[in-house]
């Protein structure tokens, strides 16, 4: 993923911070994120979320709301249709790079103002919110004390985080007045709700009513025991996941031509956590896994290990190769699969001379259907014929080179 720090216009005409994460291989869609009340574009949620959607091939601007992060302007001037507005002239930004967005994703208030841009953004066809509240009024509850004094004043000071934020009064009659009932049964794009029961911020119940709300296609996930700001690693990449693959559904995304030299096109591996071993594997925008090792080896276990891939690879070949020849021979095979396990054993437990360790796969395939003993043996015989077996226990190359940095 390709980072660029950029600054655009918004709708008071002040800078806008902004980042755009930039897909290595081929740009197939954009996105544009949201981020939560007060937070800014770099929360590890967004960082996140945009990183797995860019290894898909979806270009991510996240930027910084007027007066808040890097962007410039005063906070205590905005409101949630100064917000709306900010989003417009992202959008209008991406569309100069001749890069219209699809998919809106906002977080907290975010996702609030995301519902409500969709009218004013033509090119969008899915909205992805994330703790969202039904009623923009709902952040209220986090300075209610200074309510008084902003109304009498027209302005105060409030602490939110541990940081001072100065709010008008123009923001708190603007998020009142919002009807948000209309502009989510009016949305005409796919929605995703993603929202956590246990959230203390902005309660389970507002995405109870937004989904209410929505026509279809709507579809909701539960984001577990979450906290609101999706703090946690994991939490941050689930939520990645499960927006990627949702939006693959709705984006139609269209699959690059593979490089020359690469008829299956490029799999490309990049770390998910530099603090232990979890990886990121894509092919194509499509498909996704992941990579690990055990606990005991310092992974967390939640993908198979890289032998793992490997004896997978085996299991599959063998499978497809042995239905191939069933079909074209029409034999009566009703069901095949494989179990293969890997080890490193002597060579010389392997019939070979050599004293030193080899890897050994050990695949036992199971035949289901009315066949005789002939057609089972030549379905053994033809599993190792299949191109991974072949790969394996030929002399295969591997041309390693750096990329420029």
């Amino acid at each position: 993923m390709t980072t660029e720090r950029i600054t655009f216009p918004g709708h008071s005409g002040d800078a806008l911070a902004a980042r755009l994460d930039l897909p290595d291989g081929p740009h197939l869609a954009t996105a544009l994120f949201a981020h939560c009340f007060t937070c800014s574009k770099d929360i590890p949620a967004a960082r996140r979320i945009a990183g797995r959607l860019a290894s898909m091939g979806i270009a991510v601007l996240r930027f910084d709301f007027t007066g808040l992060g890097h962007s410039g302007g005063e906070f205590e001037n905005t409101s949630f249709t100064s917000n709306i507005d900010d989003l417009v002239a992202a959008c209008d930004y991406l569309k100069s790079r001749k890069m219209p967005p699809s998919l809106l994703i906002g977080h907290s208030l975010g996702g609030a103002a995301v519902l409500r841009a969709r009218a004013k953004i033509d090119s969008i066809r899915a909205v992805a919110t994330i703790g969202a509240p039904f009623d923009p009024a709902h952040v209220t509850h986090n300075f209610q004390d200074a309510l008084p004094e902003i109304r009498e004043k027209g302005v105060a000071e409030v602490s939110l985080g541990g940081r001072p934020f100065r709010i008008g009064k123009a923001f708190i009659e603007d998020i009142s007045a919002e009807a948000m009932g209309p502009a989510i049964a009016g949305l005409r794009a796919a929605l995703l709700i993603l929202h956590a029961p246990r959230d203390k911020i902005v309660g389970i119940e507002n995405a109870t009513r937004i989904f209410q709300a929505a026509k279809h296609p709507k579809s909701f996930v539960t984001l577990d025991d979450a906290d609101h700001l999706i703090t946690r690693p994991a939490d941050a990449e689930y939520a990645a996941d499960v927006i990627a693959s949702w939006a693959s559904r709705y984006l139609e995304l269209k699959p690059p031509a593979p490089p020359p030299g690469a008829p299956e096109g490029i799999v490309r591996v990049a770390e998910a956590d530099a603090g232990g071993f979890l990886q990121d594997v894509n092919s194509g925008p499509k498909h996704h896994v992941l990579a690990d090792e055990p606990l005991a080896y310092g992974g967390t276990n939640r993908g198979m290990s890289p032998y793992g891939f490997l004896a997978a690879g085996l299991g599959a070949c063998t499978s497809m190769t042995i239905r191939m020849y069933a079909r074209r021979k029409s034999w009566p095979l009703a069901h095949v699969w494989v179990d293969v396990c890997h080890d490193k054993v002597h060579a010389q437990d392997a019939e070979n001379n050599s004293t030193e360790k080899i890897d050994t796969f050990r695949r036992i395939i199971h035949l289901e259907g009315d066949l005789d003993a002939a057609q089972r043996q030549r379905l053994r015989e033809i599993a190792d014929k299949c191109p991974v077996h072949r790969t394996l226990t030929g002399t295969a190359q591997v041309l390693t080179e750096l990329a420029d940095p």
